[in-house]
Order: C-alpha cells, then structure tokens, then sequence
C-alpha cells in the first residue's frame, strides 16, 4: 500500500469567507470616502478661489467708481494753465494786455511762457520795474523756455523780459482773484439735526487725491 499524505485540505468556511468579504468592502468603502472629501476639499478650495476674486473685482469696481465720481466733482476747480500770448508764445511785438484781458485767473492757476531757450527769459517784478522795464526789484527769473509758474496769491503780478525786449512789449500783469466760494445750501434744506455740508477741495491736493484713488483701484505698480 502507498504512503498517504500527512497534509489535508481544509476548505474555508463560510465565516471565514464573510470576514474576508466585509474586509474587502470596508477597504473599498474607505477609498471611496477618502476619494469623496478629496473632491470636496478641492471643490471648496475653488469656490473660495472664487469668492475671493470676485470680492477683489467689486472692490475694484467700486473705487474706480468712486475714482470716477471724484474727477466729475472736481473736474470745474482744476488747475488752469494759462499760456502767455496762446499760440503766438512769448515774443516781441504782441499786445499781451489784450491777451490778458481774455483771461480769468485764479489762486493755483499757472501762467506759462513758451519761448526759444537762451533766447528771451522772464523775470518776475514789481509795478515800477513793469512800467520802466526795470529789474532791480525781480523776486524770480526763469530761463528754460517752457517755464510754469504757479500763481498761489490772490494778487497782481507782473512779468517782462529781462534782455531788452520789455521795451518791444515782451511785458504782462494778471490780476489773480481768489477761488469761487463754494455753492450755498438752498434755504430749508436742512433742518435742526444736520446741516448740508460742502466739501471744497483745494487744487494742489487734486493730483494727491487722484493719484491715491488710482493706487487702490489698480495697486502702487499702476502709478
């Protein structure tokens, strides 16, 4: 008779078959969920993304709004620059009395000379060295041939050219009036809590206030 075998096969049994299933299908249930929040997490990161970018875009949107609004309101008290003699420029022969009859000038305008450079010049004086062409009383002088002078008193001013030409009329005088006073509130349109108030903002702090708007608007890289 042949040898028998001492290894015997012993088949599972149906718990052990159980156990391995439900093993499976916990695994396959926890890849599952895990895949679930993954995309959860990524959907939430998105809408976040999102949101943020459409907050900055209103923000955006509503100060260059209000970048807009403020050039409307401040739009009639700009600086004016007043070019002596218009296209003729600064130069002998022309009636500048004329010419600065047909100008209204005011505290923050500017009073510019366009002119050949080492040409002509100006000098800034008083009456007396206007009417006599004069320059022991000049207070400044300017040479560039593009010179911008800013008018900041409620005055007259005087300039010539200092080489001679005050003689052939290279002269002017502004008068400088003072800055229109703001509108009044009509009567009635307040009563006893509040009073209507109006904001007057000077000239030179128009360029800040421009400047700065444009900053929050596009950031610092935009100016």
């Amino acid at each position: 008779m042949g040898r028998k075998k001492n290894c015997l096969f012993v088949e599972p049994t149906q718990t052990q078959n159980s156990t391995r299933l439900d093993s499976f299908l916990n695994c396959l249930q926890r890849i599952i969920s895990v895949n679930q929040e993954t995309e959860k997490a990524e959907k939430e990161e998105t809408n976040q993304r999102r949101n943020m970018w459409k907050s900055c875009n209103t923000t955006h949107l509503i100060l260059f709004l209000l970048f807009i609004s403020s050039l409307a309101v401040l739009t009639p008290i700009l600086a004016t620059d007043h070019i002596v003699g218009a296209n003729r420029g600064w130069n002998p022969g022309i009636n500048y009395t004329l010419w600065a009859n047909n100008q209204t000038f005011y505290v923050g305008d500017l009073i510019s000379f366009r002119y050949p450079k080492n040409q002509y010049n100006v000098f800034e004086v008083n009456q007396t060295g206007y009417d006599n062409c004069t320059l022991d009383s000049a207070v400044g002088n300017w040479s560039s041939g593009k010179d911008f002078i800013p008018l900041n008193h409620a005055k007259r001013y005087y300039f010539i050219c200092g080489n001679g030409q005050c003689y052939n009329g290279m002269k002017v005088s502004v008068v400088v009036h003072p800055l229109p006073s703001p509108p009044k509130a009509a009567p009635g349109a307040h009563n006893s809590s509040s009073e209507s108030a109006v904001l007057v903002v000077p000239r030179q702090g128009f360029r800040a206030l421009a400047v700065s708007l444009a900053m929050l608007c596009f950031g610092f890289g935009w100016v």
